[in-house]
């Protein structure tokens, strides 16, 4: 079955040569086949090594320089045994002080599928006569490799192999094998059961769980919807009481001043005629006197609470009126000052000039040295009449300046004055007061809603927005980049969305809490920077920005104008 060679010590044939021409298994052209089943038609009661391993001997080699015996490497054998089907996981070359000592073991996978291929590994040795016993055989001369599957007597020789066999391996039979494949199948299916038993009790337990949850939720949903419902109709009684208690209230100032209107005719018609009776006797005439000091004491409180109504009414209007006023003077002044740093720089511009002729009269030939003084003086008398002007307008100037912070502190203290008196108006209201920099808690709320119930979200919720704000307030924390305009020298601080802060909020509480932080972190960057904390501002919410002192002012007489009417109509 092999074709036979002769070969030396000196000159042995590689594995090439070997696997490539020497051997031709009667068996190679069909491969083995790989079974998840034990083996059948073998000695079940028969010890082999475990895991599975072969033993080839009589491997090729070679003397070196040195005196010892080398061979080719195992991978060689590895991948022609591979090729052939046999599948085996490694070969190791077994080495002696001598050098390579012409063995290897073939190590197969565990379980079932390595059996199967270690023993059509020892079947196709057989088949070409290089099996155990072929080896064993008294033959003079053996040539090719002699290949089996390790049993009990190779694991208890003595030597090289045996000693190699006894520290990879053990020795078990298949029913072994069978026996303890049977008990790790038990075991894992014992597991798999009570795994199998524990995930359904569990999920059993979440259901219910979920369950009770979703009855909950339907219940507070409920609730919720109810409190919302009685909420508003709540609101819309209180508007509707409030709006009939101020027209109430309207009605009856106007009544009340026409019943003061028509007491005060009755009583000038009552004094006329006490008037007309003084002359009937002395009685009369002191009871007409005291009738006419009431009548002129009701009188003058009548009089009173018009003036008070008339007083209360021009106070609004003169308010206005002020601060129209002011702001038109503030232009004037502005405008002023605009003229009068023209004028300054003109002047300075011709006292140069006048230094420069003066510098250069001075320097003229001596020979008109009289005209040169004349003009020297003139040059002098006019320099020093411009440095006065120069100074005047430079007093005039500070003065000018001195007013118009004045008049820009009267004017910021009737804008205070002015966000004060609409602190109370609606922010459906075009112009009102908003708070700048103030943390909006409804995201949060609404995000803590969404984990626990609702008195424990209203909780956590608080105690967040808590944080926040002291985040807000610390000035340590900046979370803002520069970035440059496009096309421009100029630079614009932006939100940094890597700031650490501001990524855990949105990743914890969600795009809108996050929305509701920027925008109160940049309300403070603009209009509060250095105190960082929440400041009133006149706010126009009609266009989402700072409302001026004039819209402001146009505002509250529209207003007035609207009660006025309203007074009317009733």
């Amino acid at each position: 079955f092999c074709k036979k060679k002769t070969t030396s010590e000196s000159q042995s044939p590689s594995f090439g040569e070997v696997f490539g021409t020497d051997l031709v298994p009667v068996v190679s052209s069909s491969k083995p086949v790989v079974e998840e089943d034990p083996p059948s038609g073998c000695d079940h009661d028969e010890k082999i090594v475990w895991p599975c391993t072969g033993i080839v001997v009589n491997i090729p080699t070679k003397r070196s320089a040195d005196g010892r015996s080398v061979g080719e490497s195992g991978s060689k054998l590895r991948d022609e045994l591979i090729r052939r089907g046999f599948n085996p996981v490694r070969v190791h070359p077994l080495w002696n002080f001598r050098g390579h000592s012409g063995t290897a073991v073939v190590e197969f996978r565990k379980g079932w599928p390595g059996l199967h291929n270690a023993l059509s590994f020892e079947k196709a040795y057989e088949a070409d006569h290089h099996g155990k016993k072929d080896w064993g055989a008294n033959d003079d001369v053996k040539h090719g490799l002699y290949a089996w599957v390790a049993r009990a007597d190779d694991y208890t020789a003595s030597g090289i192999i045996g000693d190699h066999l006894r520290k990879i391996g053990d020795l078990k039979t298949i029913s072994e094998l069978m026996e303890e494949e049977a008990r790790k199948q038990d075991r894992l299916v014992s597991n798999l059961t009570n795994i199998i038993e524990t995930k359904t009790k569990h999920i059993k337990e979440l259901e219910a769980i979920c369950s009770e949850t979703s009855k909950s939720l339907e219940v507070l949903m409920e609730e919720k919807e109810n409190l919302l419902q009685a909420y508003n109709e709540e609101i819309k009684k209180i508007q509707l009481s409030a709006r009939e208690h101020f027209q109430k209230i309207s009605s009856d100032h106007e009544k009340l001043k026409s019943q003061l209107e028509t007491h005060k005719k009755e009583l000038e018609l009552r004094g006329v005629e006490l008037e007309k009776r003084e002359a009937l006797n002395e009685t009369e005439r002191k009871k007409l006197a005291e009738e006419l000091e009431q009548n002129a004491v009701q009188n003058s409180s009548l009089q009173m609470a018009a003036l008070e109504q008339k007083r209360a009414d021009e106070n609004v209007m003169k308010l206005a009126e002020d601060q129209k006023r002011q702001k038109e003077e503030l232009h004037n002044r502005i405008i002023q000052l605009e003229k009068q740093l023209d004028q300054k720089q003109a002047l300075e511009l011709e006292i140069e000039q006048l230094r420069g002729s003066l510098n250069v009269i001075r320097h003229m030939g001596e020979e008109d040295d009289k005209e040169v003084l004349q003009k020297i003086e003139a040059s002098l008398k006019d320099l020093r009449e411009k440095e006065g002007e120069l100074e005047d307008l430079e007093a005039l100037n500070q003065t000018l300046i001195v007013s118009e912070r004045k008049s820009n502190d009267e004017l910021q203290d009737a804008r205070k004055e002015l966000i004060n008196g609409l602190k109370e108006i609606s922010r459906r209201a075009n112009i009102g007061v908003k708070r700048m920099g103030e943390l909006d808690g409804k995201p949060f709320l609404e995000a803590m809603k969404r984990r626990y119930n609702e008195e424990l979200a209203e909780e956590r919720a608080s105690e967040m927005c808590s944080l926040w704000e002291e985040y807000l307030k610390d000035p340590d924390w900046h979370p803002f980049k520069r970035i440059k305009l496009e096309g421009r020298e100029e630079y614009q601080e932006v939100i940094d969305d890597e700031d650490e802060k501001l990524r855990d909020l949105k990743a914890e509480m969600g795009n809108e809490a996050y929305k509701s932080v920027t925008s109160a972190i940049k309300e403070i960057n603009e209009y509060n920077p250095s105190g960082r904390y929440v400041i009133s501002e006149l706010w126009n919410y009609r266009e989402g920005r700072k409302a001026s002192l004039k819209e402001g002012v146009e505002f509250l007489l529209e207003l007035w104008e609207t009660v006025k009417r309203r007074r009317g109509m009733t």
